[in-house]
């Protein structure tokens, strides 16, 4: 080792130069190097955008060749793209709806429309408008100056009353061609113009009848709540009739003279009966039945009731147990009542759906009434409804009962006779059974020959067609006549013919109804549509000249049915035959129940419920839940 080399290494010496052109060297391969890296930076950054752009393009920016392509294959409707396939057979569709569907209803719509042609009411419709009228001509009283049906009538009867009532007794209805007011068969019709609109109220509505039936009904129930003391608790008269007469009368009274009603200036006697059973009870049941029918009014409802229910003590004290024309020639001659029983039977029916009190019921039940009044005895004279029968019409009511409600015990056993009796008597109308004799032409004679035989014929097809209308309701399809089985359209058929024989399917080729079809009655028996109205006023006698006379009426009293052929289908246009040409209530009542239960109308069913609205519960109701256990 050499000594002065003190710290190691090469012994060499430096060359100055030497370093100062390494260092240069270093510096400029320095130099290269960073340009190299950077260039190669930034081929590396260029070529990665260009990658970036690649993916753009495809992505969203694709190649001009494949947006072609694309733009074939889809619809760009702006914030949503759809196949074209899907957008042109939606497109297509719309089209071809619009062609196939808006055209032809806009084309339609912009022709010229024919008159349409109302869909064609049957026979029974036609009619049945026409007989509802019949009772706005009877009016009696100070009519309404609006809605007016019969332009030939006009007040009348403004004093009726006066002398001996509080208050009168004015308004109600005049019975036939005569000017009288009978409370017997007026109080019946009303009874049956509340039936009819309690099974078939739906009818009447189809028809645009349902609110003139009600006010026709309310023009009659107002008048009978006047016929007796209604404030008292127990009434001790009712008034029976108003005016009257006799046939072979020579003074001025309603039989005497032949008046326009607006004309009357005779002095009309009101007659009263501390005793009248029957007619007690068939007001009370004309009361009790409206009632049911106007219970959309709850104050007149409640009103009908109590008046229903006053004349219970009335007509069921044992003391006034007496039959209403008993002793009153005037009333006699013309609607003689034959028994009560009947009429407590018709009552006790109606007062108990009416107000569910079971007292009424248990009277209708009563086996010592219906026994008394022989509603099981099949005599041919008592199976026909009238005025004067009410039980065929009562037994059918309870039958009803039975039939919808089956209340059994304690009922059970009489409603089940009731119900046996109802089928006896449709047995009895039946052809086959020979019970009743039938005209040539083949009209039923169930008042055996007697006069004026259609408003019988009207009250029996009513009742038959409604009892089928019951069986048909509760799914029986008929009844048993003695050992053979009869179905319910033999009830209908039965019921149908009678009535086309009414409106013109007889040998006479005539309607009984006038102002029905081309060939009606045109010389009727009364006296308001026989007098024109000029401003005249003829005197008692004065009108005798226009009954006398063959012209015809100056007034066609519309909707009216006459009496009818004799038994041998013949009948003569002669206004002083009034047995053949005179009309009634309790006629026209049986006709316009009638026809409602024939028609078409609203359907063939009847309402099972509304009659039943006012009878409480038959069964104790379900007890409520016990209450929930606590320990």
């Amino acid at each position: 080792m050499h000594p002065g080399n003190l710290w190691g290494g090469k012994l060499d010496a430096v060359d100055s130069d030497r370093a100062v052109a390494e260092e240069e060297e270093r510096r400029r391969n320095m130099s290269e190097w960073d340009q190299g890296a950077l260039h190669s930076q930034r081929l590396a950054e260029e070529n990665q955008r260009n990658q970036l752009d690649e993916t753009q393009q495809s992505w969203l920016l694709a190649p001009q060749d494949s947006w072609k392509k694309k733009r074939k294959k889809y619809v760009n409707l702006g914030c949503v793209s759809v196949s074209r396939t899907v957008f042109l057979w939606t497109i297509g569709s719309i089209v071809v709806l619009f062609l196939v569907v808006a055209l032809p209803i806009i084309i339609v719509k912009s022709l010229p429309r024919p008159k349409t042609t109302p869909t064609l009411s049957d026979n029974y419709t036609l009619a049945l408008h026409k007989a509802i009228l019949f009772f706005d001509a009877q009016k009696s009283g100070k009519l309404p100056k609006t809605n007016q049906r019969v332009p030939w009538r006009g007040d009348s009867g403004l004093k009726d009353g006066l002398k001996d009532v509080v208050g009168g007794l004015v308004g109600g209805y005049y019975d036939g061609g005569s000017n009288t007011k009978f409370h017997f068969p007026m109080a019946f019709s009303m009874t049956m113009l509340s039936w009819s609109l309690i099974e078939y109220s739906h009818k009447f509505k189809a028809i645009n009848e349902y609110d003139h039936m009600r006010d026709v009904l309310k023009w009659g129930t107002d008048y009978l709540l006047l016929t007796f003391n209604n404030s008292a608790s127990r009434p001790d008269h009712i008034y029976t009739q108003v005016g009257g007469g006799l046939r072979e009368s020579e003074s001025p009274d309603d039989i005497y003279c032949w008046q326009r009603p607006e004309d009357m200036s005779y002095d009309r006697p009101v007659l009263s009966a501390t005793a009248a059973t029957d007619l007690g009870a068939e007001v009370a049941s004309a009361l009790a039945a409206a009632s049911i029918v106007f219970t959309d009014k709850p104050s007149y409802a409640k009103k009908l009731k109590k008046g229903a229910e006053t004349l219970w003590p009335f007509f069921r004290s044992k003391s006034r147990r007496k039959r209403y024309s008993n002793g009153q020639p005037t009333s006699e001659a013309f609607y003689n009542s034959t028994s009560m029983f009947d009429e407590l039977m018709w009552a006790g029916a109606w007062l108990y759906y009416a107000t569910g009190n079971k007292t009424y019921i248990q009277l209708a039940t009563d086996p010592r009434v219906p026994q008394t009044a022989k509603a099981f005895t099949n005599r041919p004279e008592l199976m026909v409804p009238s005025w004067n029968n009410k039980l065929p019409g009562a037994m059918l009511l309870m039958t009803r009962y039975r039939l919808f409600l089956n209340p059994g015990f304690p009922y059970e056993n009489m409603l089940n006779r009731y119900h046996n009796a109802t089928g006896v008597t449709m047995c009895a109308y039946l052809k086959q059974y020979n019970v009743f004799n039938r005209t040539s032409g083949g009209l039923i004679q169930v008042n055996m020959g007697k006069p004026r035989p259609l408003e019988y014929v009207a009250h029996a097809s009513f009742l038959a067609s409604l009892f089928a209308d019951y069986l048909n309701s509760t799914g029986v399809p008929g009844w048993y006549c003695g050992p053979t089985f009869v179905s319910t359209h033999v009830l209908k058929d039965f019921a149908k013919s009678q009535i086309d024989y009414i409106l013109g399917d007889n040998p006479k080729k005539m309607s009984y109804v006038v102002g029905f079809g081309n060939k009606f009655p045109r010389r009727v028996h009364h006296r308001g549509a026989t007098i024109p109205k000029d401003k005249k006023r003829r005197s008692c006698r004065e009108g005798l000249k226009y009954r006398d006379t063959k012209n015809q009426n100056p007034h066609n009293i519309t909707g009216a049915m006459v009496g009818g052929p004799n038994k041998f289908d013949q009948f003569n246009d002669i206004r002083s035959n009034y047995n053949a040409s005179e009309p009634t209530l309790s006629g026209n009542a049986g006709l316009v129940a009638a026809l409602v239960s024939l028609t078409s109308s609203g359907g063939y069913t009847i309402d099972k419920n509304t009659m039943f609205n006012g009878v409480p519960p038959l069964y104790p109701p379900t007890p409520p839940p016990p209450k929930a256990w606590r320990p």
